[in-house]
């Protein structure tokens, strides 16, 4: 399993404070509590390299299949009028990405990506439903040969950032990596009613890449 390397900064960050506070302690003759404090960075080091691994993925054959971006829960299932990108009665599938969840998102579908922003907002907790209109996020949409699907990278309150790594007029394969969620965060995506059938209900869990969360109708198909 392969591990971002934007991890690094993070490490570093880690390994000096906690270092520098296990010296302050020596030099305070308070080894125990120096030992601690190497322990805990150590630790921390361990969950950063955790949290930033990036698994590889085998997104199912059906060319149907809508996968989910992200790897969480299943938070939320509704409708929404977007008229923004999508100009449509809209699916909106909200998945919340909990601390120990992979943050590497992928694309839901096959497609050309016609759209790429960056939006600043609020920092509610992304459990909580008003983030997904409120919060900071990213917008990608990735126009297909059959649909559009339009996906919001969701900041949260303890997110230090969310970033895609796109280019307009890029094509993209459906389940390959399009950015990440730096901890606790959350991911919309929005697909016209018109043209899919949902397949995930609220309380299920779901991996990016894998997991069909909607397909195609058949008449949508080619």
């Amino acid at each position: 399993m392969s591990i971002r390397t934007e991890v690094i900064p993070f490490v570093l960050g880690t390994i000096a404070l906690f270092g520098l506070f296990a010296i302050l302690l020596r030099w305070l003759r308070k080894k125990k509590g120096a030992a601690l404090s190497t322990a805990a960075g150590i630790l921390a080091v361990a969950y950063l390299l955790y949290f930033f691994r990036d698994p590889e993925r085998k997104p199912p054959r059906d060319p149907s299949a809508i996968l989910s971006g992200a790897d969480g829960r299943v938070v939320r299932i509704d409708r929404v009028q977007e008229e923004e990108h999508l100009h449509a009665n809209a699916v909106r599938i909200s998945i919340f990405l909990s601390l120990l969840n992979v943050h590497v998102n992928r694309a839901p579908m096959a497609g050309e990506v016609t759209f790429l922003g960056e939006f600043p907002g609020k920092r509610y907790f992304t459990f909580q439903h008003k983030a997904s209109d409120h919060n900071t996020h990213n917008t990608v949409v990735i126009k297909g040969a059959e649909t559009t699907c339009l996906v919001k990278q969701i900041a949260g309150p303890v997110t230090r950032d969310v970033v895609y790594w796109l280019e307009p007029g890029q094509f993209i394969g459906g389940g390959e990596r399009i950015g990440m969620m730096k901890f606790g965060s959350r991911l919309d995506i929005y697909l016209p009613a018109a043209d899919v059938e949902v397949r995930v209900q609220e309380g299920d869990c779901v991996r990016a890449g894998e997991t069909a969360v909607a397909v195609l109708k058949k008449e949508a198909t080619p």
